[in-house]
């Protein structure tokens, strides 16, 4: 009876290894052998299960705590190539981890296109930046570009981001309860957000009601593009109808107010980025259509408060972990506002950059924390990068948080060290928290200037005290504790 038993294992051990292997040829045959002699190689690696390609692999790692460690099996099985073929997010790519491939990538827009997962591509709209291409990218990066970034822009915001950050920080040391670090950054980042696009209008729409749907979408965007009931998928593009119905009766309510206001010759109010938008034109009078305007904001709202919440939480959460990092930073911030004169109120552009410490403690928390793992690009025709081929249509998955935790390049890379960055020139490529090239993150100056004054309050005035300090933490889908971030906000008497 026993050796019936072992018997039937041991066939069924057989038929398991035969399908796995089959399968796997077949996957391999199908997205490589059908390429037929190529006149370079493709990099090393597998594509995987049919469907499935890598992404048992990846979950994996970093469900496990080490997120690293997908990776590091990479490098181990295939040497550290710094290239590597393989199935995932749906499409056949090639993952590239060193500096100078990263770099060629993300600048190469000849050979290189946008190449996020379809999701992505629906939900963030038709002319959003993350679809359009060429000419049209260009001509909507020009017009968008001072209307966000631009100096006189940016001053004017601080006034208002530093009253909802001091007001916000204030209420959550009065709790008599632990906060999550991470719901109070996105509520502050959110009420900033609106305020910088829509302004006045923002008493107008339920604030909460707006940040839940686009929880809704940001969920939907790291999905599988199914559109069926129940999927996170198909409520993101219920939120996306949503948002798009908000953001046009607000529209249409500005175009109407700017009418009435050049009929009677009155003053305009201040405007917001909404209405800078509606009026931008192009060198030949052309401004932007009113679906341009609204995936844009659409787009920029979602990033605006989604990616700096994660930021100041993970440099709270640092700082709070480093008492001396702590201790410098604030002594930076009060010998700042000592110099301050005595006719100036409140923050000011000008000694944002004077804040030299802070940003060091900024730019070590995008590289420690790297809550992007990977940004998307896509070969429009077949690619020799570094003496292998990307085929045509591949994805080229420049895997960011590999980059900013390797030790050839940051050496005890796990470690928070800002001091790593006196005097410290990262080479090309090897610091990329918000990309490269023409398609880096056009809110980039804008995120760091609201992180900038939240931790500017925060040091002057506060402590934090962290109720889990040493909490997993969970990198799907995003990097973040699994209490949130969880803590006490003290203020200094």
């Amino acid at each position: 009876m026993e050796f019936i038993i072992w018997s039937i294992l041991a066939v069924l051990l057989g038929v398991y290894v035969f399908v796995f292997q089959f399968l796997k040829g077949f996957n391999e045959w199908y997205y490589v052998g059908r390429l037929g002699k190529t006149q370079y190689p493709l990099p090393p690696g597998d594509m995987g299960w049919p469907f499935i390609g890598s992404l048992r692999a990846f979950l994996k790692a970093f469900r496990s705590g080490d997120p690293e460690s997908f990776m590091h099996n990479l490098f181990s099985k295939y040497e550290k190539t710094g290239i590597y073929k393989t199935y995932l997010f749906g499409s056949p790519c090639v993952i590239v981890t060193i500096p100078e491939t990263c770099r060629r990538v993300l600048t190469d827009d000849e050979t290189f296109k946008l190449g996020y997962p379809k999701a992505v591509r629906i939900l963030t709209g038709r002319t959003s930046f993350h679809n359009l291409s060429g000419s049209e990218h260009k001509r909507l990066r020009r017009l968008t570009t001072s209307p966000i970034n631009g100096h006189e822009e940016l001053a004017g915001h601080i006034d208002m981001i530093e009253g909802i950050v001091a007001t916000a920080i204030e209420e959550c040391a009065s709790m008599k309860k632990p906060i999550e670090l991470l719901t109070e950054c996105r509520r502050i980042g959110f009420q900033v957000i609106t305020n910088i696009f829509i302004s006045s209008y923002c008493k107008t729409i339920n604030i909460s009601s707006v940040e839940s749907l686009y929880n809704d979408l940001n969920i939907g965007m790291k999905s599988q593009a199914i559109n069926l009931p129940g999927f996170a998928f198909h409520r993101g593009l219920k939120a996306r109808k949503k948002l798009i119905k908000i953001f046009q009766s607000i529209l249409e309510q500005k175009k109407a107010e700017m009418k009435a206001n050049m009929n009677s010759n009155q003053t305009e109010a201040k405007k917001d980025l909404m209405d800078l938008l509606l009026g931008v034109r192009d060198e030949d009078g052309r401004g932007l259509e009113e679906e341009d305007i609204i995936d844009l904001i659409i787009v920029f709202m979602l990033a605006g408060h989604e990616s700096s919440a994660h930021i100041s939480m993970w440099a709270v959460i640092y700082l709070s972990q480093h008492p001396e990092v702590f201790r410098k930073a604030k002594e930076e911030q009060v010998e700042i506002v000592k110099r301050r004169p005595s006719t100036q109120k409140g923050l000011s552009l000008a000694e944002i950059r004077q804040m030299d410490y802070l940003s060091k403690v900024i730019n070590e928390t995008l590289r420690r924390a790297s809550i992007t793992v990977s940004i998307f690009r896509e070969a429009k025709v077949d690619v020799n990068l570094n003496g292998y081929l990307i085929p045509k249509g591949w994805k080229a998955l420049v895997w960011n948080r590999s980059v900013h935790m390797d030790p050839e390049l940051y050496e005890n890379p796990k470690q928070f060290d800002p001091s790593r960055w006196d005097n410290y020139k990262p080479k090309l490529g090897s610091f990329i928290p918000f990309g490269a090239g023409v398609r880096v993150c056009p809110g980039s100056a804008l995120a760091r200037l609201e992180i900038s004054a939240f931790l500017h309050y925060l040091l002057l005035n506060y402590t934090v005290e962290l109720v889990n300090p040493d909490c997993p933490v969970t990198y799907v889908p995003t990097a973040r504790p699994t209490d949130l971030g969880l803590a006490r906000i003290i203020k200094v008497t």
